[in-house]
């Protein structure tokens, strides 16, 4: 038996912004999810259940954000995600007849049609269009912790100017989170890493024992933590914090010496939406007749984007075997050199976008099942472990207060607030004092419609302070979709409050928007009182 020198604790953070059109099938940003569910969430179940059946201890962390939750659970996403296979099924017989006339192109043409197919089944057959049962059941075997977030992933630092708004985010993740897995978070992945000293208090409140924060969050803490980011510091409110590992992130993440960027993967831009013939490919791409990605891409990182070598899936899991081996070794040295200088076991927690590993970096989910099987088999000093686990361990842990941070570029909020977004936030500061005025106005309402109106009203707040639409706009992607979103979510509010105020709902449209944002349908908006 091995002596324990270390532990070593991946914590992928699943999350989507929530996407759902019952209005209309041409938004594109719907395939987000559809996405994320076969190249990520399928691929990931599907490797827990190889090392499960293989009898491999394993022990892997994941926050599930109550977005991802909604969608995953909501039958018309369900009903049109098996139409998006259907097609990319149908697309893929297409391939495997015009690639005939070369030989190794057809037998990718044959990999995807395998791999749809297989996802097809998988989903309805396997988990019965239920994939957070399939997570849920490696929570209950004791080899994943799933962990929470902010109701819709709105950005703490920034909100926290009206701290209900904050305990909202908090309360309604925390909610969304009981109702799936029957018991309450121990973690929680705060938005963005963003780490405010406000937030704690609503933290402890609402049960939650730790966070994941930037590096820095921790290395700037005060008072200066003895350990660094090896182990976790708890601030003056008893709220747990781990910071991620510079070493062993950069080896993942980074876009110029990162796994990901090895030659032998999957190009992810290199896409049949872009090459194939226009007439060919067009029942395939956008309603409106942009190309897009359709997941079908045959070349591997190979060189310029016009000059590359076709992708061979035998080539990509040598690589595969070869990076777990280096990230191994890497985490076995690391250790070793900290062990002697510390008086508990140092941990390296490596916290992660879930989608980096299969939607970004194909072959992702593989390398995790190599590396956690060399974990398990191999003689090493370390194991894997939870922060959860961590803290049951080693309960003696230095008190230090986190320094304000996120992860986003620069290590604070500029991602979030800088001249193309700022406009956004005087309407969600207003708005959340509305919502604060609203709960004043009508403690505790008994009127149905009054009450249906108000719940709505928390519904559209949260779903207005979502980071995303404001990362998004930052990076200039998809940018007319997130003003529209904001806009969309604004305005209902606000005609909402309105309605409220004069007395004078109107029915009809308070039926359309509880149809279109469908969430959290047990929220009560006294939360924000």
């Amino acid at each position: 038996m091995n002596t324990v020198k270390g532990y070593v604790s991946f914590v992928l953070h699943a999350h989507l912004p929530f996407v759902h059109h019952p209005e209309s099938e041409d938004y594109l940003e719907e395939d987000w999810l559809y996405e994320a569910i076969s190249e990520t969430y399928i691929p990931l179940l599907t490797n827990f259940k190889k090392l499960e059946e293989e009898k491999v201890d394993f022990r892997i962390t994941m926050s599930i954000t109550p977005p991802l939750l909604s969608m995953l659970d909501n039958k018309m996403l369900q009903r049109r995600y098996i139409k998006y296979l259907k097609k990319h099924i149908e697309l893929s017989k297409k391939e495997v007849k015009r690639t005939s006339y070369d030989k190794r192109l057809n037998e990718l043409s044959k990999y995807y049609l395998d791999r749809y197919t297989n996802d097809l089944h998988i989903f309805k057959d396997v988990y019965e269009c239920n994939l957070i049962n399939g997570f849920k059941h490696f929570q209950d075997i004791g080899v994943l912790e799933i962990i929470t977030c902010g109701a819709t992933h709105g950005y703490f630092p920034i909100l926290y100017i009206n701290e209900n708004t904050v305990k909202a985010q908090i309360a309604v993740g925390v909610q969304t989170y009981e109702k799936y897995f029957g018991k309450k978070p121990r973690g929680i992945w705060l938005p963005e890493c963003g780490y405010v000293p406000e937030a704690d208090k609503y933290l402890k409140e609402f049960g939650i024992q730790y966070v994941i924060t930037e590096s820095h969050g921790i290395l700037y803490a005060d008072p200066t933590p003895v350990y660094g980011t090896y182990a976790p510091i708890v601030s003056p409110n008893d709220i747990v914090a781990f910071g991620r590992d510079i070493e062993s992130s950069r080896q993942v993440w980074s876009s110029i010496n990162g796994y990901p960027g090895d030659y032998n993967y999957r190009e992810f831009y290199r896409d049949i939406g872009y090459d194939a013939d226009y007439e060919y490919i067009k029942p395939y791409i956008a309603h409106n007749g942009v190309r897009v990605h359709t997941g079908i891409k045959y070349y591997r990182i190979t060189g310029d984007t016009e000059n590359k070598d076709y992708y061979n899936p035998v080539w990509a899991m040598d690589s595969v075997e070869k990076q777990a081996g280096h990230f191994f070794d890497s985490r076995q040295a690391q250790i070793t050199a900290l062990a002697p200088h510390m008086h508990i076991p140092p941990i390296i927690l490596c916290p992660y976008d879930a989608e980096l590993y299969g939607h970004w970096w194909y072959e992702g989910p593989d390398w995790l099942y190599i590396l956690f099987k060399k974990i398990y088999y191999d003689k090493c000093d370390f194991k894997l472990i939870t922060p959860g686990e961590y803290i049951d361990k080693f309960p003696e842990i230095q008190v230090s207060t986190p320094c304000r941070s996120s992860w986003g570029a620069n290590g604070y909020s500029e991602v979030w607030l800088n001249q193309t977004n700022d406009y956004v936030h005087r309407h969600l500061h207003v708005a959340g004092d509305r919502m604060v005025e609203l709960t004043h106005l009508f403690p505790n309402e008994k009127n149905k419609l009054r009450k249906l109106a108000l719940n709505q009203c928390a519904r559209e707040l949260l779903l207005a302070q979502s980071s995303d639409w404001l990362f998004i706009i930052t990076n200039g992607t998809m940018v007319d979709y997130a003003k529209k979103r904001i806009k969309d979510h604004i305005g209902r509010f606000t005609k909402l409050y309105y309605m409220l105020k004069e007395d004078n709902i109107d029915e009809v449209f308070l039926k359309d928007i509880c149809r279109k944002d469908k969430i959290f349908p047990d929220i009560n908006y006294m939360i924000y009182n």
